[in-house]
């Protein structure tokens, strides 16, 4: 039996995905197991990371079901950026993993967010990256990092469950706030500043290179071969740009999921405020990614706010969404002068102002349920045009089109409307797993499939619907956006008075 089948594993916020791919980028079966978030306080996000193991575990397992061990070349995986958990000497866990979105470490925001972090790491002063927590539970957990003996990524935990070695990939790494990205090495002065030493933290591995073999062990847990080639794989967003052939200028991938995330390819290294840089995963390469909090996130919680529980329209359109969206057709462009500034959970890119809040403006009697619908989804591409400009601006080869995924991307609506704001195509991408697909790139160019990570990307990847701006809409964005870019500097202030109100 010919073996070119690629396991690829996504860790998510939510879940466990397992992909199967060939080696053309066609989707062979896939499987999926939760994983629990807890909130345990305003702010806090965690989960047990040996549910990213046993989730791992059950997803691949389930994958694996429609086909034979022995087709299988090679895994990789994928997964929840930021991340991290401290574990003994044992490999078990001292406490929850702290993940992504847990914004307790502001004030270690506030006093540690330097120009110098900044301009080694590529990340803004923001509470996402690791670097800022860490310093957060050496202030309040001391006992903890007592006895932490590793911190791992996502990446680096599953690895050694798989591997029984303590490595992860400088991709998976980066995101920490750990990583100096002109040398591609943890940085001694922040890993210092963690209270961290070398030894805590995994062996760096570049993405694409062979980084393990399975265990015995970690084989029957899921279900493959012994000996099976592990490939060193990266965060979810750097793998959702590889899914989606973003590997070389002038081009942009476009997750429209509950958050919306943007990123593009750059030869050459810049730190800007307008994003947070990454490391590539062709090496030599760099990612710069914009964060905008809100996606489709703003879509269900209208619809559950405003509309009542979604999927329980039962008319002739279907679901309520695409009720709504048919409404939302009929409305003019410029929603007749209503504006939605979309920071129902803070500013991330540009601004990183974790006081901003949600704008609804310029509301007359005029305005009805199709007015506000489509206002949202202008407004996600209002504050996407305002970031793609900046991030313009630092790049050799300006953005000239942008590949969409996601759930989002299913919207011909939305598709449309952000084609006529940024006035740039919008190309659909034919596999919204884009994430996964990734991986599998990743595994194919690692095990030899082909020449190298590009060629990879190029060959599986695939895209469908192209939407192009309209000639005669966009100048009305035009004028409009004029006045969206000068809404949340007229507001910035209000909103630290209204923090210190609400505190």
């Amino acid at each position: 039996m010919t073996r070119n089948l690629l396991v690829s594993v996504d860790c998510s916020t939510t879940s466990v995905k397992s992909m199967i791919w060939d080696v053309n980028g066609n989707l062979i079966a896939s499987g999926r197991a939760p994983l629990d978030l807890s909130t345990p306080a305003t702010g806090y996000g965690e989960q047990d990371p040996l549910q990213w193991w046993t989730a791992t575990c059950a997803a691949v397992r389930s994958a694996m079901k429609a086909i034979s061990g022995d087709s299988v070349v090679a895994m990789c995986i994928a997964h929840q950026r930021e991340s991290f958990a401290c574990l003994d000497a044992a490999g078990d866990a001292i406490r929850p993993a702290m993940l992504w979105l847990d914004s307790r470490a502001t004030a270690e925001v506030e006093s540690a967010g330097t120009l110098r972090v900044h301009q080694v790491t590529g990340k803004p002063p923001n509470p996402t990256p690791a670097f800022y927590k860490l310093l957060w539970l050496r202030k309040h957990e001391p006992e903890s990092m007592q006895k932490t003996a590793h911190v791992v990524d996502v990446h680096g935990y599953l690895v050694n469950k798989m591997t029984d070695r303590w490595r992860t990939s400088i991709a998976s790494a980066d995101p920490l706030g750990l990583v100096n990205l002109v040398t591609g090495d943890y940085d001694d002065e922040l890993i210092s500043q963690a209270g961290l030493t070398r030894d805590q933290l995994s062996e760096l591995v570049p993405a694409g290179d062979v980084i393990g073999e399975l265990t015995a062990v970690a084989a029957v847990a899921l279900g493959l071969p012994v000996g099976l080639t592990v490939i060193a794989g990266a965060g979810d967003g750097q793998t959702a740009a590889l899914g989606a052939d973003i590997s070389q200028p002038g081009r942009a991938y476009l997750n429209l999921g509950t958050g919306l995330v943007a990123g593009c390819f750059s030869a050459t290294y810049k730190a800007d405020q307008a994003y947070r840089a990454l490391t590539g995963l062709i090496r030599g390469t760099f990612s710069f990614e914009i964060f905008i909090g809100a996606g489709t996130y703003m879509i269900n919680w209208f619809v559950d706010t405003f509309v009542g529980q979604r999927g329980s329209d039962t008319n002739d359109v279907g679901t309520i969404e695409l009720r709504l969206e048919r409404e939302a057709e009929s409305v003019s462009p410029g929603s007749q002068g209503l504006f939605v500034v979309p920071y129902w959970n803070g500013a991330l890119t540009p601004y990183w102002d974790h006081n901003a809040r949600g704008v609804m403006l310029g509301f007359s009697g005029v305005h009805d349920r199709a007015h506000i619908y489509r206002a949202i989804l202008e407004g996600l591409a209002f504050e996407l045009r305002l970031c793609l400009e900046r991030v313009d601006a630092s790049l050799a080869d300006p953005i000239s089109s942008l590949v969409a995924m996601g759930g989002g991307a299913q919207s011909a609506l939305w598709c449309q409307i952000l084609s006529d704001v940024l006035g740039r195509p919008i190309v659909v991408s034919e596999q919204q797993e884009s994430t996964s697909l990734g991986a599998g790139m990743l595994a194919a160019a690692g095990v030899g499939l082909y020449p190298d990570i590009g060629a990879a990307s190029k060959a599986m990847s695939a895209f469908g619907t192209t939407y192009f701006p309209d000639a005669t809409v966009s100048p009305i964005y035009d004028r409009l956006f004029t006045v969206y870019r000068e809404i949340y500097p007229s507001t910035r202030d209000v909103f630290a008075r209204l923090a210190q109100v609400r505190e």
